[in-house]
């Protein structure tokens, strides 16, 4: 059933600069250079539903003479020292810094962020390039010593090669740069697909870094993934490909990288649960959900999308957070006051769309929004699901929008396995004011990163990845340049 949802509306604002586009064309070896294929690909603003730009729909040929440039550059590029990769590093950190204003209004312009998320998403990026150039010069290992009789070992950190990477449309720069930056760190390079409905802020990044990173060690191609993203992740000369995505991107790319056997690291979807307990500052609860549930519109792979309370306080919590969840403003980019901005595209409001009907169509109770917003844009209501059943779909699809689903548990015991019960593991968050359950209870939780009291806080010394279906490998911290190197024991004999 449905009752009476809050009248959402969205602010719109006028007069907004125009976004600085990149230039035309593939970037390889250094330079932006003309596709091979003619064809191209609309860019739109989804929150104006206006095209943008084209962009090339790149080919294998692309892709192919990408890769080339990538191993021409990284002999050289693995023999720089980590204080030269740093110190490229930081430069691209201030040359985003100096750069702001423009990276935010291309961000928000191409995905529908609003303000306060397209600064976040460009500040974070920052950070990333700067912690990475620190994590770079203090790599720790064995220390070189006799581990065998009359030999002495030393363990050599080697660069993997030549780094396949495809980023998702969510958080565009930002996702560059938690790959970017660790697998350059690591004295690799790289060629990198960025999604073919978001690829703007990265070509602007290439623009304004060419002058400052050696020609080939970064080479972006756009194009669909069925094409570019498969020929990267089969090509025999990349050593190693990363995807940020969904399940099924990974799987694709991972059984086509099986036939070269290269590595893979794999950062996938999520259906995060939020487990709250009797005991829970339930305020708190209901505004860490309406923050971390919601941001970036809920296309977010840890959203708080999924709570468990206790069944003794869910009334006074559902209440809470139906009050919270009304009192979301939604807008277009430029629009200050907006906490939300619009879907990313037209299929994907129409996979929401599509998804909400669903829950109506087993009967759930949607207690707020539910419904497409009229006007120009992609723009969604946020929405609360309640009264949900153990085993409803929701509770283990993954939605990617602005719809949270409440359901209810008896004991510790159930809640823990309920949480588990999903093919994903990538975040979860546990609100108690019992200091013995806030140790307990997160270690029981088959998840690669687990809050207590909070939901969706990063911090980019801290890695992030998940477990299950959520894939493998870690974003962030020096395990990402662990991720993206190799060890090597060399054993000298003294005899």
């Amino acid at each position: 059933m449905t009752t009476e949802t809050a009248l959402f509306t969205v602010i719109r604002a006028e007069g907004t600069a125009a976004p600085s586009l990149p230039p035309f064309g593939q970037f390889i070896g250094g330079k932006f250079v003309p596709s091979s294929s003619s064809e191209t690909v609309d860019v739109v603003n989804p929150a104006t539903e206006e095209v943008l730009t084209p962009v090339p729909a790149g080919t294998a040929e692309d892709v192919d003479a990408a890769v080339a440039a990538a191993v021409a550059a990284k002999e050289a590029w693995a023999a720089t020292t980590p204080r030269d990769r740093a110190a490229v590093l930081l430069k691209i950190a201030d040359i985003i810094e100096v750069n702001r204003e423009l990276f935010e209004t291309l961000e928000a312009a191409n995905t529908g962020k609003p303000p306060a998320v397209a600064e976040d998403d460009i500040s974070s990026a920052i950070d990333t390039f700067r912690f990475s150039a620190g994590a770079a010069r203090a790599y720790s290992t064995l220390g070189a010593d006799d581990y065998a009789e009359n030999h002495t070992s030393v363990v050599h950190r080697e660069p993997v090669g030549v780094i396949g990477v495809i980023t998702p449309w969510n958080y565009p720069l930002l996702m560059a740069a938690w790959k970017i930056a660790p697998v350059l760190g690591a004295g690799n390079t790289l060629v990198l697909k960025p999604s073919e409905q978001t690829p703007l802020t990265t070509l602007k990044l290439a623009e304004l870094i060419a002058d400052e990173v050696p020609a080939g060690v970064v080479n972006i191609v756009t194009g669909p993934g069925r094409v570019v993203g498969n020929r990267l992740s089969e090509h025999p000369d990349v050593d190693l490909v990363a995807i940020t995505g969904s399940v099924g991107s990974g799987q694709k790319v991972a059984s086509a990288a099986a036939g070269s056997v290269k590595r893979v690291h794999l950062e996938l979807g999520g259906k995060a649960p939020v487990v709250i307990f009797a005991d829970a500052d339930l305020e708190a609860a209901a505004k860490g959900v309406r923050s971390a549930g919601f941001w970036n519109g809920g296309q977010e792979c840890g959203a708080a999308c999924r709570v468990l309370v206790h069944e003794s306080v869910a009334e006074k919590f559902t209440e809470l957070l139906v009050r919270e969840i009304s009192e979301i403003t939604i807008g277009t980019p430029g629009a200050d006051d907006a906490e939300i901005g619009s879907m990313i595209s037209k299929a994907h409001y129409e996979r929401v769309l599509e998804a909400l009907d669903d829950i109506r169509k087993d009967g759930l109770t949607i207690a707020v929004g539910g419904r497409a917003i009229e006007g120009p844009g992609y723009f969604i209501e946020p929405t609360v699901v309640t009264n949900v059943p153990a085993g409803a779909a929701i509770t283990s699809n993954e939605i990617f929008g602005p719809v949270v689903s409440v359901e209810t548990f008896s004991t510790d015991e159930e809640a823990i396995t309920r949480a588990n019960e999903t093919i994903y593991g990538l975040a979860a968050s546990v609100w108690t004011k019992d200091s013995a359950r806030s140790l307990t209870v997160p270690r029981k939780l088959d998840f690669g990163t687990v809050w207590v009291n909070s939901h969706l806080v990063i911090a980019t010394e801290m890695p992030w990845g998940g477990f299950k279906g959520s894939g493998y490998g870690r974003d962030l911290s020096s395990y990402a340049l662990d991720d993206f190197s190799r060890t090597k024991h060399v054993m000298y004999n003294r005899g």
